[in-house]
């Protein structure tokens, strides 16, 4: 390889990492830095569960963690489940009174409020699962930044749901806090989940 391809890469990495240095800050509080894109809006939500009716602000002074998935997905929400699952398993018996997990299923057609208490169940029973109108999840979801796009039906009429797949933490007034990307690693969510309980 040439010096003068080298002395190019050795450049283009010197402005990426002067780049994160100015513009990616960690919060003034001593929480993990957060990427220079805002977060979205969030804010309150009321859809359907197995017991009826359950809005984010039933779960008020605790921290929240939601998620948008589907049950049927194959990969990227069992696995994001399990890392709550572990991360969940680090804090402590106190720590875990104070916090939440809502599941709000993208598949309305397919995942009752039933089929998601069985399924999040396998997980954790504290787990909730919430549903609702296609047209009431497109709104919270679009208040969430969350994509999402059904795909046509395979054969046996099974569908796909590609969806964007970060986690999102709400504080205990009820504002979005953090968003975590897929693959997390369970220690870093219960470092962040820790972080925003105190």
């Amino acid at each position: 390889m040439s010096e003068r391809i080298l002395a190019a890469i050795a450049a283009a990495l010197a402005a990426l990492i002067l780049g994160l240095l100015l513009f990616w800050h960690p919060d003034p509080g001593g929480r993990p830095a957060t990427p220079p894109n805002p977060l979205p809006a969030g804010g309150d939500f009321s859809l359907q569960g197995a017991a009826g009716p359950v809005a984010l602000h039933d779960y008020a002074g605790r921290l929240v963690i939601v998620y948008f998935g589907y049950t049927f997905c194959p990969d990227i929400c069992p696995t994001t489940l399990n890392a709550l699952v572990e991360a969940k398993a680090l804090l402590t018996p106190e720590e875990r009174q104070k916090l939440a997990v809502l599941f709000v299923s993208l598949d309305p057609q397919r995942d009752t409020p039933a089929h998601l208490k069985t399924y999040l169940e396998f997980f954790d029973p504290d787990f909730a699962g919430v549903t609702g109108e296609a047209s009431q999840i497109a709104e919270i979801a679009a208040r969430y930044g969350v994509i999402y796009k059904l795909q046509p039906p395979g054969e046996g009429g099974n569908y796909a749901v590609d969806h964007s797949a970060e986690t999102f933490l709400v504080g205990p007034d009820g504002r979005l806090r953090a968003r975590l990307a897929h693959g997390t690693p369970p220690a870093q969510m219960a470092a962040l989940i820790r972080q925003y309980l105190n």
